[in-house]
């Protein structure tokens, strides 16, 4: 039987990564058992206490055991973790070494959405492609910039460890593990009767480019509004190193390093998330789109708008728009 082990972290954190983890991995079993077969999984709640309290008392967690009597386990689940990232970090440090301990004694770590940052915080991460939710992947490269984030995708897996990204990505991870540890068929069943999407690889159509301006650099958050209030027309590297008066290998190099993007990209991006916005809430043809947010080339727009969100123009127009949604519902 295999042992999973699923955190109950101190603090603050997703009581329905655990709950549903909990509920999706018992019906794993009722499966097995109505096909006359032994349960796959045994399932226990793992915590520091008798009953961890959740939403101002509103939930009491109660921990099957405490994690320093967990002698085995083959997969331990990290929920996500809320609130203050680095207050929850401080107040679970006792979990690190005892992940570390089950993971070098073969044990699989998979993390829920921002449970990858207690992940991270083991060191297991270290030069690993891990993801987590879109909104706070600045955050995660700061802390971690040893780490391969790619936030735009759903599920990574390397050496065992496994990482889901934002909100409920985590269940497509949890099929993903169903899949591996009992089966093809065993996770279409779940995935049947929990109504979740098989095979979603990417969160990229559901990430919003807010411009990452948590840096310190006014200069260049100068050329970032620059670009924001003017992205509908052509603007250079030259350009903007004229107007923040840094040399333009100097301007590129700030750039990059506080914002994440080149400033080709940034451009990039700040077009195609304007266009995103007119194909959820207007009835723009995708050529009048093309047009307002300032390109030329259909065809180029078309490559770069895929590549960033992981649909075409007209399969995020009908799966975002509410007209559009709406059709297809009558």
């Amino acid at each position: 039987m295999i042992h999973i082990s699923i955190l109950v972290p101190l603090g603050h954190f997703s009581v329905s990564n655990i709950e549903s983890s909990l509920q999706i991995l018992k019906e794993v079993n009722s499966y097995s058992l109505e096909k006359h077969h032994s349960p796959l999984f045994e399932i226990e709640l793992i915590g520091n206490g008798d009953q961890i309290p959740q939403r101002e008392d509103q939930f009491m967690v109660a921990p099957d055991k405490h994690y320093n009597q967990v002698q085995h386990t083959d997969l331990i689940l990290i929920p996500s973790l809320h609130g203050d990232i680095r207050k929850m970090l401080e107040l679970n440090q006792e979990l690190v070494p005892w992940i570390i301990k089950h993971y070098d004694k073969g044990a699989s770590v998979a993390s829920l959405c921002l449970g990858a940052f207690l992940l991270a915080k083991t060191g297991l991460l270290k030069g690993k492609q891990c993801t987590t939710h879109w909104k706070h992947a600045s955050t995660f490269k700061s802390m971690f910039p040893d780490i391969d984030l790619r936030d735009e995708k759903i599920i990574t897996e390397e050496n065992r460890i496994f990482t889901s990204g934002g909100a409920f990505s985590y269940l497509n991870l949890l099929l993903y593990l169903i899949e591996r540890y009992a089966g093809r068929d065993m996770a279409l069943n779940i995935a049947k009767s929990y109504a979740i999407e098989m095979n979603r690889n990417s969160q990229s159509a559901f990430m919003i480019f807010e411009g990452q301006k948590s840096h310190k650099d006014e200069k260049i958050k100068m050329a970032q509004n620059f670009i924001e209030n003017g992205f509908r027309e052509k603007i250079s590297v030259d350009q903007l190193a004229t107007l923040t008066s840094i040399s333009r290998r100097s301007f590129e190099r700030r750039f990059k390093k506080n914002t994440g993007n080149t400033v080709v990209e940034y451009i990039q991006r700040m077009k195609i998330e304007a266009a995103k916005r007119d194909f959820e809430s207007s009835d723009k043809t995708i050529n009048e789109v093309i047009s307002d947010v300032g390109y030329i080339d259909s065809k180029a727009f078309r490559t770069v708008f895929k590549r960033i969100t992981g649909l075409t123009p007209m399969e995020y127009r009908n799966k975002f728009n509410k007209l559009a949604v709406e059709e297809e519902m009558d």
